[in-house]
This record gives structure tokens, C-alpha cells and sequence, in this order.
């Protein structure tokens, strides 16, 4: 009995385990998706949430963990096509296909309990999604169980319905008014691929099809939405653009609730089969820009003609008609009946700080807090300079601060022309006239009392509003040259210290090398900068330094000693903290700075070909010249050699030639004169004969 009970839960477990295919893994809205299914179990949205459970996913991150592809007991399997062939496999995927034939694709959609298709993104998958849910019919004879057909649509096939109520527009619209649904003209191939989907599924009962109306999708990286938090983290506008007058509504959902509407509809499987996923908000683009501007931005925002966001090149037509909709819509039918573990069931403006959060850390857009420390002339600033530009930091000097942080109170103090001021918030700006006269007259009392210097409480007051200040927060900073005692450290929070030294006759020499103009108005005069630097060696001979506050909290600061590098532009010091750093957490490369990049990469690649193409030249050149050389040596010693033979032959040759002449030539040369004068038929035997009679040794 026991093993009959054994083989039931391991049966009951293997059906529990679904495989599930989603299009374009690797895009924004079906990566997220798949990767939260992939760390769902099968079945978990049938249970209702307690409100323990509610608390908890309240303290959790929103973002979905990054599960494994291994295979997991009771738990989605996720597979799916990507839309790039350079795309990286997600992890969470168990497999992926990137260059597939129709034929092989089905095959894939056959081995799957459910497929999800996503055209949200992509216009051009409408038509692979009416293909998939078409073939998948022509095969549902031979489904040994139901597979579930999704299809995550998108609510601008709403945007063009005509209002329930001609009196009150503000009535939304609900699952069960989608037969009057129209869409808007560029979306004509989303409304018709839902068609087909719901007509499919009513013919065939091993195949049931859903289609999901999703608003636009915000969280985690963020979709549409990111080209407002990247120009808005980048802080490089001074406010950020609402198209037209923003008074638009737009039904938006996060992209995580979606994927959870998703898992409620695999789940349950329900009787409904058109389904609208947005949440609670009635948020218009006004509400949405300002809320994004004001929490990561300038704070302010800038209405422009719709005209001009056409020009915007970040953003799509159909980004700019999703953030143009004026669509009011309700999702009764999944508030009343689904269980989801909502991320922002209350909206985009209610839950931003949980937004901002998953945003900066899905893109590694976290800010990097250093402080350069050291005595006078070791290179705080150059150093400071060329890191602040590698992770495109903002480089704070004191001097700076204390000089922007009073011409900033000196504005607010300044009267204002009329019609300057806006109704709204006049009270508030007269309570910080007020407060900024007084800290104004504070600072200058405090200065003319200090020889021109400013007190603690004052700088370390200043540099925290800095710090503080959006664009700090955003991207990060380095301090220069501050803080310089224990006590200014206590009220500052950094996550890097550099502590650069060297030794005074090092400094000493450094300074007096310097050129005049460049010491001009700065502290390195002989007596000034002696001084600065007999301060800085009093301050870091104490208990209490600045270094040692950083060892006490865990920040152990990077020490560099200058003076033993030998490296005057400090290159050394700078790729030593570069190392230490890490690699940057921002956006990388403007275009303007690929290109630049690109430019330059360019120069270099053509003066390193140039170069080694003079190179090659003059090397073929001195090879030639070598070879003519030896050549021309060859010839030299071969003609030599020749000489050389001639002459010995020359030298061998007298010997025999004296021998013929004395005992050959004169009988020879009688002999020859005889037989010309006889000329006889045989000459030679007449010679030979000739010799033989006349041989003066046989006389």
C-alpha cells in the first residue's frame, strides 16, 4: 500500500512539471517573464496569499532571482527563441534557439505544455504567433493532454474605442467590453493575431488559447519608459520632456505583475479568454514623466508639441503611441479571481522607490563614492581628474562647493522679477528667503571672523547637500583632498579611500619644478605650500586621523606611495586605483563618444599600418641592398678565381712550350713546308713518314 502511495506522488510530481516556451528570451518583456516562471512552482497561484506571505514579498526585492537551467522538480521549464544571434543564452533557460526552420520550431512547440507568444515588442512576431497557434491546430489530434496557447497582446488594439458612456469618459473599459475594442491604425496586425488566436481555440478542445491585453510595461530595466530614466539619471537636461499636454492616460502594468497574470492564467486555466492585465493607477504621461524627474532626475519637467517627440531618436513610433494613448481600462476579471503576489498593484507613482531600486541594480547603474586624500602637490586633483572621467564621476573640490553652495543663496535671496514666481508653493519659497538670508549672513559673519575661511559645521554642511544632490547620488563622486580630519569623516559615507603620499623632499622637489604658471595663485608658493604641508603632517601624526576612522568602519583605505613610483603624470597610481575600483557601473559610451572612439581607434589602426607598412618597405629595401651587395662580391671573387687560374695555367704552360719548341716545332715546321711543296694524296702519312726519316735522334 505504502508503494502504491510512493509510485502516485512521483507520478503527481512528474505531471506537475511543465515545459513552457516564450518568445525572445533575450528581450525585455519576454526575458523578464520567462525568468520569473522559471522560479515559479506549478500549481502555487491556485493557493490563495495570506497576509504573512503578502508581508513578506513586501521586504523581498522585486526583482526575480536568476534561477539555473537545470531541471527542477515541480517547477516551470522554460525554452524559447532568441531574436539576436549575438544574444547571450539566459540562464534560467533550459534551452534556447536562435537560428530555427519553421518545421524544426514546430517540432519544439509540440514538445511544450505552454506557449506563451509575445508580440508586445515585436510587430513582426504577430504574424509568426497567427503561424505557431495555426499548426499547433493542424496537429491537436494527436496532443496526448492540452497544451495552453498565451498570446501577450497589447492594450493599443483599445486606443481608438469609442467611450461606454458618451457623457462620462471616464468609465474604463473591462474584459467583457473587448468586442468593441478598436485599435489604433498601427496596430491593426496585433488586434487581427488575436482574432485568430481566440478562433483556434474555440474549435479544438485539446488547445486552449488566451489572449492578454498588457499596458505598457515598466519595471526592472524598464521598457518604454527607460529613455525618460536614462535621460533623467544621466542628468544632462535640465528637465525632462512630457510630449504634448501629458494629460493622457495611459494604462501601464509592471512587467513582473504581467508575468504573474501569466502564471495565474497556466494555473487556473479560465473560462474567460480575453484578459486585461494593467494595474489599479489612473496615471497620466504627466504624472509618470514627473514622478521618474523628480525622484531621479532634475525634478522638473518640460511640455513640448507632439510634433517634436517624433524627432527623438531613442524612441520608436510605437513607443510614442503607447506614451500618446488616452485609454482608461480595468482588469476586474484578474483583480477578482487570480492570486498574484503583486509588485505594484497600486501603480507606477505609488511604488517608485521599489522601481528606482530594481532599475539601478538590473543595469549596474550603481554609484561609485571615492575620496582622495593626501598631502599637498602629491597629484590629488590630476588623479582625482582622470577617474572621474574614467567612471565619469563628479570630481567635488571644496573650494567649488563652498563657492556654488553661496552663489546658489545669493539666488534665492535675490528678488525676483514679477510673474518669475509660481502661485503654487509661495509660501514655502518665503520660508526659504527667509532660511537662506539667515545661513547667507551666517556664512559671511563667519568668514570675515576667520580671515576668509569657513568653520566645520558650514563645509561639512555643504558638502553633504552636494553629495546629496541627485547627479551625486545617480552616478557617484570623488572628494578631493577632503575630509581632512576625523571629525568632517564621521558625517560622510564613501566606499573607496585612496590615501596618496610621498615624502617631504619628494613634494619639496615636486613644487619647486613646477612651472611659474602654474604656481601662480595657487597655494604652491615656497611659504604657503610649506605650511599646508607642515598642517597636513600635525593632523596625520594624531590617534585620531582620518585614516584611522575609515579602518574603524571597514573601509580600508588603498595606499599609494607617489614618491616610489617615479612617475610624474602618475599613470602608474591611477591604473593601481583603477584595478582596485573595479570596472564602471554606468552607461558606458555616449554615441558621440563611440564615435569618437571609433575615430580614434581609426587614426591609430591606419598610422600603425602606415608604420608597418614603412617598416616592410624599408626592410625589403635593406635586403635588396644586401643582396646586391653580396652579388656584386660574388662577381668580384669569381673574376679573381678566373685571374687566378689563368695565370697558374699561364705558369704551368712555359715548360712544356720551351720543350716543343726546342725538340718538336723545327722538324715539325720542315715537314710541313716539304708537304706543301710535294702535295701528296695522304699528307699525313707523307708527314708521319717525313718525321720518322728525319728524327734527329735516329740520325
Amino acid at each position: 500500500m505504502a508503494e502504491e502511495e510512493e509510485v502516485t506522488a512521483a507520478t503527481e510530481k512528474v505531471i506537475r512539471v511543465q515545459r513552457v516556451f516564450v518568445n525572445h528570451l533575450d528581450s525585455y518583456s519576454s526575458g523578464n517573464i520567462g525568468k520569473f516562471l522559471s522560479n515559479c512552482v506549478v500549481g502555487a497561484s491556485l493557493e490563495e496569499i495570506t497576509e504573512e506571505e503578502e508581508e513578506e514579498d513586501e521586504n523581498k526585492s522585486t526583482m526575480p532571482e536568476a534561477s539555473s537551467a537545470k531541471l527542477k522538480e515541480g517547477m516551470f521549464q522554460i525554452v524559447g527563441t532568441l531574436s539576436k544571434l549575438e544574444s547571450v543564452r539566459p540562464d534560467f533557460a533550459v534551452e534556447t534557439y536562435d537560428v530555427i526552420s519553421r518545421e524544426d520550431l514546430l517540432m519544439r512547440l509540440l514538445e511544450c505544455d505552454v506557449i506563451v507568444y509575445n508580440i508586445t515588442e515585436n510587430p513582426q512576431q504577430a504574424e509568426e504567433a497567427i503561424w505557431a497557434v495555426s499548426a499547433l491546430n493542424e496537429e491537436v489530434n494527436h496532443f496526448e493532454k492540452r497544451k495552453v496557447f498565451i498570446l501577450v497582446s497589447t492594450v493599443m488594439t483599445w486606443a481608438r474605442s469609442k467611450p461606454l458612456d458618451a457623457d462620462d469618459s471616464e468609465i474604463p473599459f473591462t474584459e467583457e467590453d473587448y468586442r468593441r475594442r478598436k485599435p489604433h491604425p498601427n496596430f491593426l496586425d496585433h488586434i487581427n493575431a488575436e482574432k485568430m488566436v481566440l478562433k483556434f481555440g474555440k474549435k479544438a478542445k485539446k488547445l486552449t488559447t488566451y489572449v492578454v491585453a498588457a499596458g505598457l510595461q515598466y519595471g526592472v530595466e524598464e521598457g518604454i519608459l527607460h529613455y525618460f530614466f536614462k535621460i533623467a539619471w544621466l542628468g544632462e537636461v535640465p528637465a525632462l520632456p512630457v510630449f504634448g499636454d501629458g494629460t493622457n492616460v495611459i494604462p501601464a502594468i509592471h512587467v513582473l505583475d504581467l508575468a504573474g497574470v501569466i502564471q495565474n492564467i497556466i494555473d487556473h486555466v479560465p473560462k474567460l479568454h480575453y484578459l486585461v492585465a494593467v494595474d489599479e493607477a489612473v496615471h497620466t504621461l504627466e504624472d509618470l514623466v514627473k514622478c521618474i524627474s523628480k525622484n531621479t532626475g532634475p525634478g522638473k519637467i518640460q511640455k513640448i508639441p507632439k510634433e517634436n517627440a517624433f524627432l527623438t531618436k531613442d524612441l520608436t513610433q510605437e513607443c510614442l503611441d503607447h506614451l500618446l494613448v488616452n485609454l482608461r481600462m480595468e482588469a476586474l476579471f484578474v483583480k477578482e479571481n487570480f492570486n498574484i503576489r503583486w509588485v505594484a498593484q497600486t501603480g507606477f507613482v505609488e511604488n517608485i522607490n521599489n522601481i528606482l531600486k530594481d532599475y539601478k541594480q538590473s543595469r549596474r547603474l550603481l554609484p561609485i563614492k571615492i575620496c582622495i586624500l593626501g598631502p599637498p602637490a602629491v597629484g590629488k586633483s590630476s588623479i582625482a581628474e582622470a577617474l572621474s572621467k574614467h567612471y565619469k564621476l563628479h570630481h567635488i573640490k571644496l573650494k567649488d562647493v563652498i563657492s556654488e553652495a553661496i552663489a546658489k543663496l545669493e539666488a534665492i535671496v535675490t528678488p525676483k522679477d514679477e510673474g518669475e514666481e509660481e502661485e503654487e508653493g509661495e509660501e514655502e519659497e518665503e520660508e526659504n528667503v527667509e532660511d537662506a538670508q539667515e545661513l547667507l549672513d551666517g556664512i559671511k559673519e563667519n568668514m570675515e571672523q576667520n580671515a576668509g575661511r569657513l568653520e566645520d559645521q558650514y563645509i561639512i554642511r555643504f558638502i553633504k547637500e552636494k553629495v546629496k544632490s541627485m547627479p551625486c547620488r545617480n552616478q557617484g563622486y570623488i572628494l578631493d583632498g577632503f575630509p581632512k580630519t576625523y571629525d568632517q569623516a564621521k558625517d560622510l559615507f564613501n566606499q573607496f579611500v585612496c590615501a596618496l603620499d610621498a615624502s617631504d623632499e619628494f613634494l619639496k622637489e615636486r613644487v619647486m619644478n613646477l612651472p611659474e604658471s602654474i604656481v601662480a595663485g595657487t597655494h604652491y608658493s615656497q611659504d604657503r605650500f610649506l605650511r599646508a604641508l607642515s598642517n597636513y603632517r600635525d593632523l596625520n601624526t594624531e590617534d585620531e586621523t582620518v585614516l584611522n576612522y575609515f579602518d574603524e568602519i571597514e573601509i580600508h583605505p588603498i595606499h599609494i606611495d607617489v614618491g616610489k613610483l617615479e612617475d610624474s603624470q602618475n599613470r602608474l597610481a591611477i591604473k593601481q586605483l583603477i584595478k582596485e575600483i573595479g570596472e564602471p557601473r554606468n552607461y558606458g559610451l555616449t554615441d558621440e563618444e563611440k564615435a569618437e572612439e571609433e575615430r580614434r581607434a581609426a587614426e591609430e589602426r591606419l598610422a600603425r599600418e602606415m608604420m608597418e607598412e614603412a617598416e616592410r618597405e624599408h626592410k625589403e629595401a635593406m635586403e635588396m641592398a644586401e643582396k646586391m651587395a653580396r652579388w656584386e662580391e660574388w662577381n668580384k671573387r669569381l673574376e679573381e678565381v678566373k685571374r687566378e687560374e689563368r695565370e697558374l695555367l699561364e705558369a704551368q704552360s712555359i715548360p712544356l712550350r720551351n720543350y716543343l719548341m726546342t725538340h718538336v716545332m723545327p722538324t715539325l715546321m720542315q715537314g710541313l713546308n716539304e708537304c706543301c711543296k710535294v702535295r701528296p694524296d695522304d699528307p699525313v702519312d707523307f708527314l708521319a713518314e717525313y718525321l720518322f726519316k728525319n728524327n734527329p735522334e735516329m740520325q
